[in-house]
C-alpha cells in the first residue's frame, strides 16, 4: 500500500485523482494546489508517490519537483500535464520525475502509472 500526495491547482482534477486512487489499496495522504504547498506537504507527510501538475501558481510543478528531489533524492513523482507542454514534461523527466501522464487522462492511465512505480520500487 502506497501513500500518495496529489498536487494540482484544479480542484476537479485533485478530486478525480483521489477518486481513482481510492479504488486501489493505496491512500491519498494529502492534496496541494501549488508547488509551494507540495514541497511543504512532502516534507511533512513523506509520501511514497506524488502526482504533480506542471503549470501551477506560486511555484510551478517543475520547480517543486527539483526542490523535492534535491532534499529527497529517492522521491517518486509522476507528472500530469497537457500534451502541449511536452518540453516541460521533458524537463521534468530530466529533473527526476519517474513517469508522466498526459491530460486529459483515463483512469487506466493513472492506475498503470501507479503500478509501474510500485513494481519498480516495492
Amino acid at each position: 500500500m502506497g501513500r500518495i500526495l496529489i498536487v494540482d491547482d484544479a480542484k476537479f482534477l485533485r478530486m478525480t485523482l483521489r477518486r481513482i486512487i481510492e479504488k486501489t489499496e493505496h491512500i491519498v495522504v494529502g492534496e496541494a494546489k501549488n508547488g509551494e504547498e507540495a514541497v511543504e506537504l512532502y516534507r511533512e507527510l513523506l509520501p511514497d508517490l506524488v502526482f504533480m501538475d506542471i503549470t501551477m501558481p506560486v511555484k510551478s510543478g517543475l520547480a517543486a519537483l527539483k526542490e523535492i528531489r534535491e532534499a529527497f533524492p529517492d522521491a517518486k513523482v509522476i507528472i500530469c500535464s497537457a500534451l502541449s507542454q511536452q518540453k516541460m514534461v521533458y524537463e521534468a523527466i530530466k529533473a527526476g520525475a519517474k513517469d508522466f501522464v498526459v491530460k486529459p487522462f483515463e483512469e487506466s492511465q493513472i492506475l498503470d502509472a501507479i503500478q509501474r512505480i510500485f513494481e519498480k520500487n516495492p
